[in-house]
């Protein structure tokens, strides 16, 4: 485990008794997906958070002035530490981790439903729906586009891969067929 990894956990577990204690914590769930957010895909703010140059200070305000009125006092102290202390790198390690332990707290799993095309959102209920039942979770689903799928869907929890995909399929028949052929 690396060592960026294991700072976010204790950033992450520290911020989440923060919000378990204002009782906010799919909230700050989404405050910090919306940090992640601005320091990844808005390029100026991104250059300027990462120029060594600036001082900490300057990157404090410039982030005070985007995320004000965004984000709880929690998510925006926890923001200021990790200015202060040089580690803007584990915003994205910081989200991961919250949210496996805001999963492991209120017993929430989290999906990654592979698909030849878009799901809409009654499909992902849907899918959410027969995986609550099966994991005794409630699932929260992330749609992701594969086009290379010629049908059906691949269902990541966890570690555990749920192939109900077309060639996945294809892949358990054929090899049900050689094991056959074997006896």
């Amino acid at each position: 485990m690396s060592r960026d990894t294991v700072v976010a956990g204790r950033y992450a577990k520290a911020l989440y008794g923060a919000a378990f204690d204002e009782g906010i914590t799919l909230q700050v769930e989404e405050q910090l997906k919306l940090v992640v957010e601005v320091l990844h895909n808005d390029v100026e703010v991104k250059r300027f958070i990462l120029a060594p140059r600036i001082s900490q200070s300057d990157k404090l305000n410039v982030l005070r002035g985007t995320l004000q009125g965004k984000v709880s006092e929690a998510v925006m102290n926890t923001v200021q530490l990790l200015v202060e202390r040089g580690r803007t790198d584990i915003f994205e390690e910081l989200l991961a981790k919250y949210i496996k332990i805001e999963g492991d707290a209120l017993g929430i799993g989290y999906a990654t439903v592979y698909s030849a095309y878009s799901l809409n959102q009654a499909e992902q209920d849907s899918v959410a729906a027969e995986f609550s039942q099966l994991t005794g979770r409630k699932i929260r689903v992330t749609n992701v586009v594969d086009r290379s799928l010629l049908g059906g869907l691949k269902v990541l929890i966890g570690d555990t891969l749920y192939d109900g995909s077309l060639a996945g399929k294809l892949t358990r028949l054929e090899k049900s067929f050689n094991d056959k052929q074997r006896r």
